[in-house]
């Protein structure tokens, strides 16, 4: 069962450590602090026979995935590359009701990912001249960054998240239950950029990485001015399209369309048992984490940045030019693109986390070994008494499956060796900075 959270305290929500970076924890909770059990395993989804690769350990990748929906994950898919050779997989159920199980391509809501995208559509517009990194903000947007703010922030803090802007979950979320009733509200982007800059500063402009979905709405509604297109529109023209994506869209309704697999939020145990809230409208995060993808589209997309299909090479240097995420030693965070180093190396990536849906996305830095893994059960574990999220054996089985995929490390022991110390981001998007519950 999932642990139950405290009665009659605040519960806390704020974007913290992300489903990626909280995988990177070697030591697990005890069984007994495992959240909602899976439901038996189907058969796993088969993958397409491929030549052998020697970088690729194949019966490994399979091994970790099953893993991982043993250790209580509900289902999950993933695709990995070394060069030309591939591999997919899945393992447990799309559907706990009746049982259907994963398949490696299915469509999938990959949030805060999409926050990578929107950079490279600003920094496409940085290489056309049409916006300066180091402009501020106010001289693009006036009417919304009127006054001394709008000439300290640059358009470069709003990508690497060192604005200050606070982000406006509070003002939509007043209770856990807001989360499942506001699912078909929807946002006008402008609206939730003046709840975010209502709200107090997390700190001065530049001074340091505090996350927040509101840095990104603002990069949309920048496009939108600079382009005259709504930024949807733009980012599936001059991105997705030009990155050769067959499965990467903004949902144009609370539903996905494509084949997909449902998706489970249990809220810290608050949601017992975990509520499907694959029906969502995603406004709330527009250009910050709306995209829906697959796995495989995510490879396509990163190997595209990485080497230099989608921005020119200064446009890409700046994309990777970094700041340090707060209690981290190895994860730094660029333009929508975040770093972390691991003893095979620096990998560069992404991941997103909204309501029931997980992923993760990291490539070597010339894009040949990647790996992109999503998941479909979120926030399964419970919080400690200082409102920290706990974690367990879920998290190990993840880092385990990704850090294979990267890393070639097969033996779980192995891998938690080697796993650094979790810094407490990239933050997970969106959901509120705090809920009450009664």
């Amino acid at each position: 069962m999932p642990l139950s959270p405290p009665s009659r305290r605040r519960v806390r929500l704020a974007a913290t450590a992300t489903a990626v970076l909280l995988a990177l924890l070697a030591p697990a909770l005890p069984a007994s602090a495992a959240g909602t059990p899976a439901p038996p395993a189907p058969p796993a989804a088969a993958a397409a026979a491929q030549p052998a690769h020697p970088g690729l350990d194949r019966k490994a990748l399979g091994r970790t995935l099953q893993d991982l929906h043993k250790a209580g994950m509900y289902g999950a898919y993933s695709a990995v590359r070394d060069g030309n050779a591939s591999w997919q997989g899945a393992s447990g159920v799309a559907d706990i009701t009746t049982g259907r199980p994963m398949r490696p391509g299915l469509e999938h809501r990959i949030g805060s990912i999409t926050k990578t995208f929107t950079a490279v559509a600003v920094l496409q517009e940085v290489g056309n001249g049409h916006i300066k990194l180091d402009a501020p903000i106010g001289r693009y947007l006036p009417d919304l960054f009127p006054g001394d703010r709008g000439r300290a922030i640059t358009v470069r803090m709003l990508l690497n998240h060192t604005s200050g802007i606070a982000d406006y979950g509070y003002a939509l979320w007043s209770k856990p239950e807001d989360l499942e009733t506001g699912r078909f509200h929807h946002h006008d982007p402008r609206k939730l950029a003046r709840l975010a800059l209502a709200a107090p500063p997390m700190g001065k402009p530049g001074e340091a990485h505090h996350y927040a979905n509101a840095n990104y709405v603002i990069a949309g509604l920048l496009l939108r001015k600079v382009t005259g297109q709504a930024p949807e529109t733009y980012i599936t023209d001059h991105v997705i399209k030009k990155a050769g994506l067959r499965h990467t869209y903004f949902p144009r309704s609370p539903y996905l369309t494509g084949p997909h697999a449902k998706m489970y939020e249990g809220l810290y145990g608050i949601f017992d048992p975990p509520r499907d809230l694959s029906a969502y409208d995603m406004s709330w995060v527009s250009t910050a984490g709306s995209l829906v993808s697959t796995m495989d589209d995510l490879n396509t997309f990163f190997r595209a940045l990485l080497t230099g299909r989608l921005l020119d090479k200064a446009e890409l240097r700046e994309m990777q030019t970094t700041v340090p995420i707060k209690g981290s030693s190895r994860a730094r965070y660029g333009l929508g693109l975040a770093s972390l180093d691991l003893e095979c190396g620096r990998v560069w990536g992404h991941d997103g986390l909204v309501p029931g849906s997980g992923t993760v996305s990291f490539s070597s830095p010339d894009g040949s070994r990647q790996v992109s893994l999503g998941t479909n059960l979120t926030r399964y574990y419970g919080l400690d008494p200082d409102d920290k999220e706990k974690t367990g054996p879920i998290d190990d089985a993840k880092g385990a499956h990704w850090f294979t995929a990267l890393c070639g490390v097969t033996a779980k022991a192995s891998a938690q060796q080697h796993l650094p110390t979790p810094p407490q981001s990239i933050p997970a998007p969106a959901l509120p900075q705090a809920l009450s519950r009664d």
